[in-house]
């Protein structure tokens, strides 16, 4: 590698994780607008889909389908639970696992909620294939990430 082409992996708009960033961020801006008919954020509108799609499931689970700890978890699913829309219990089976339930209004609100992906899809300008593909991209990316990161922790702690 030259230094003239070093230099350009150091240009901004070289850095792939300043794209997905700026993707995130605009998605975000997107989601804010669509989801304010809900009174849902975001990211309680991800605790939602898990919900809508699995049930009841463990906060545990939850943090592991949505990658969040549980310091950014739990005030998340407290905010849900004042709204009327999840209960946390108990888990009957463990007792040491609570177990986070839809109430009927979270229930009834999937009913409400089922506009927003047509209208995020709608806001990419990207046909349901292309959709698709870019998920099954970042799922590749994500996982590829994953491994390098833990390859590199595993390879500094033996360091």
């Amino acid at each position: 590698m030259t230094t003239t082409s070093a230099a350009q992996w150091l240009r901004l708009d070289r850095q792939i994780c300043f794209t997905l960033n700026a993707a995130s961020r605009a998605f975000g801006g997107m989601y804010r607008v669509v989801l304010k008919d809900l009174g849902l954020t975001y990211p309680q509108y991800l605790v939602m889909l898990v919900l809508w799609e699995d049930g009841t499931v463990p906060v545990k689970r939850l943090g592991e389908r949505l990658r969040l700890d549980s310091g950014t978890l739990s005030p998340l699913l407290k905010r849900l639970e004042a709204a009327g829309l999840v209960r946390r219990e108990r888990s009957v089976r463990d007792e040491r696992s609570v177990e986070v339930r839809l109430t009927e209004e979270g229930d009834a609100m999937r009913e409400r909620a089922l506009r927003v992906p047509q209208r995020i899809a709608a806001a990419t300008g990207f046909d349901v294939e292309e959709i698709q593909e870019l998920g099954a991209r970042l799922d590749r990316l994500t996982t590829a990430l994953d491994a390098a990161a833990k390859a590199e922790a595993e390879a500094e702690a033996e360091a």
